[in-house]
């Protein structure tokens, strides 16, 4: 009878299908991904460590991420010499379709690809755009799924505030 149960609830178990994806979330910490930029040099989260870090996930065919990218600019120019470390991760499965996108809308901020998609699974990505923004010490303090131009204020805010106490 006890090894009958069990066999039910394995195969109900089985037959729920897999666990919903986990999606990293303020207060957590950030995943470590290391990925390559366009000339091959692997990016790793941990090694931005001591310095605030807004890393974003953005495909070429996402509209928000078009508006992003210049604003992604203007935070590189204001706080990049002061802390703050943009990475921007391309989920492309064509690395021409990223680079296409970006002769459009030039990075000043290092871009990394991965098109095998561990980076969004690992932080449990659910749309593009996604932007995490990582206190000094490697924990996601701001989540935003999408691009809200009505959030920038915030997200700057919470950038100047982030650079102060580190």
């Amino acid at each position: 009878m006890k090894i009958t149960l069990i066999w039910v609830l394995v195969l109900a178990t089985l037959a729920a299908g897999p666990p919903p994806a986990f999606a990293t979330e303020p207060g957590q910490p950030a995943p470590n991904i290391a990925l390559p930029n366009a000339q091959g040099r692997v990016v790793a989260l941990d090694g931005l460590r001591g310095q605030v870090v807004y890393v974003d996930f953005w495909a070429s065919w996402c509209g928000p991420c078009r508006r992003a990218f210049p604003w992604m600019n203007e935070m590189q120019q204001k706080y990049g010499g002061k802390g703050l470390a943009i990475v921007a991760v391309n989920v492309d499965k064509k690395r021409a379709d990223a680079e296409k996108f970006l002769g459009q809308f030039p990075a000043n901020f290092p871009v990394v690809f991965d098109e095998a998609g561990a980076a969004p699974a690992a932080f449990g990505v659910k749309g593009m755009p996604s932007s995490y923004l990582i206190d000094a010490r490697g924990n996601v303090v701001l989540v935003e799924r999408g691009f809200l131009d009505e959030h920038r204020a915030e997200f700057e805010d919470r950038v100047k505030s982030l650079l102060a106490s580190r």
